[in-house]
């Protein structure tokens, strides 16, 4: 009798290995020179709008964030518990909606700070997972979105010119470290959405004082099992690929002199 084969089962797919060298660390910076971007950004206009509306919308969503910092300041978080209200290199942050059992993705709003006031860039880095996030500017404010990879901007249906798109080189690199950097703006009173896979390079900076993120996570909490963290750490699941910041200067509206 002819013996029947043994059962065998098709490797199913593996799980994205860690990208963390510290699961902890929320400081960690990878190597510019060699980092290379696994997929590329995708921008999508959505809509332009009067510069009343605009930053009705701005001041209310800058609004909802900047309450949720005057209670934490006035009632400080408890040491081991999740701390909503925390700040952010591109402006203060609110954890609006926290994931639970069974939803792992959450949603924070962000009060953009004006680089020019503080004379600071914000870092280039890259996130343990990916990340969809709506820009919306007001008045006399622009968003300048970079990364070490072209990227990709989707046709704006209505709007009376494209998005201003342009390259120069990434400030603030070791000596004889050179890397091209892409950047599009965002113009005053316009809501741009972006869609960034894990592990691709990017950076936000404000140019004026009226700016807001809506940002979806799709998968935090499951970025925080996957790099093996302790807590849920929301500064821990960005990678750095800078060690310092660099003056405001550097990430500038080229169009506004």
């Amino acid at each position: 009798m002819t013996q029947a084969p043994a059962h065998t089962t098709a490797p199913g797919p593996q799980a994205p290995a860690r990208m963390k060298q510290s699961p902890d660390h929320e400081d960690e910076i990878l190597d510019v020179e060699l980092h290379e971007d696994p997929g590329r950004n995708q921008l999508t206009p959505v809509v332009q709008l009067p510069p009343a509306v605009a930053l009705s919308v701005v001041e209310s969503l800058a609004g909802v964030v900047r309450q949720a910092h005057r209670a934490e300041a006035a009632d400080p978080t408890p040491s081991g518990a999740l701390k909503h209200a925390q700040e952010f290199e591109e402006g203060d942050v609110f954890l609006l909606e926290p994931p639970f059992e069974d939803f792992f993705a959450d949603r924070y709003l962000m009060d953009f700070y004006d680089t020019t006031a503080r004379d600071i860039c914000s870092r280039m880095h890259l996130h343990t997972g990916l990340r969809f996030v709506r820009m919306m500017t007001g008045p006399d404010t622009t968003i300048r979105v970079s990364s070490l990879s072209p990227l990709t901007v989707r046709a704006a249906t209505g709007w009376s010119t494209p998005l201003h798109s342009f390259t120069d080189a990434l400030p603030g690199t070791p000596t004889g470290v050179h890397r091209q950097r892409h950047n599009v703006m965002v113009p005053p009173n316009s809501w741009v959405d972006m869609q960034i896979p894990r592990g691709v390079s990017h950076q936000f900076n404000a140019v004026g004082p009226n700016a807001v993120i809506d940002s979806v996570h799709p998968e935090e909490s499951i970025e925080t099992l996957r790099e093996g963290m302790s807590e849920y750490r929301m500064m821990a699941q960005t990678i750095f690929l800078a060690k310092d910041k660099t003056p405001a200067a550097t990430c500038a509206d080229p169009d506004r002199g």
